[in-house]
């Protein structure tokens, strides 16, 4: 499937936050932390082809079915999140929680896909099972590979 194609600055950052957890260390919370207000979260996704369709499987841990939407415009997949973040009130009060570490936070994203020529739009099925969306998409079957028999 050529016409994905993926741009992920993982080393840019894995830098940025190898340098928060060092700051940290030595003066609390950085105002950097965490390195994805910089950076956007993206989801880790993986994109095969096997015969008859193609499977697009999502990381997506502590979302649930009802957090996620997807969509289909024209050609284009798009895979994103309802879930916004939220501040944790006291029970006896109401101020907001501090966190000196958060790295289990949930952002909102959005992922789109541009699915190839032989795909069938209408034939994409999605499934949800402990954090793993996975989505088949099939082909067309006009596109797919048939064996031609040779007559006398």
């Amino acid at each position: 499937m050529n016409a994905v194609t993926l741009y992920r600055p993982v080393s840019i950052e894995k830098a940025l936050n190898d340098f928060d957890r060092y700051l940290e260390s030595f003066f609390g919370e950085s105002p950097l932390t965490p390195a994805d207000r910089f950076l956007n979260y993206t989801p880790a996704v993986d994109v095969r082809e096997v015969d008859g369709a193609y499977i697009l499987e999502a990381e997506l841990p502590g979302y649930d079915e009802k957090d996620l939407e997807i969509h289909l415009d024209n050609r284009t997949l798009i895979i994103k999140s309802k879930k916004e973040e939220k501040t944790e009130k006291r029970e006896n009060s109401g101020e907001a929680e501090r966190y000196y570490i958060r790295e289990r936070r949930k952002t909102a994203f959005s992922r789109s896909f541009k699915l190839p020529e032989d795909a069938d739009q209408d034939n994409i099925t999605a499934n949800f099972k402990n954090g793993l969306l996975c989505l088949e998409i099939k082909k067309r079957a006009e596109a797919q590979k048939r064996l031609i028999s040779i007559g006398k």
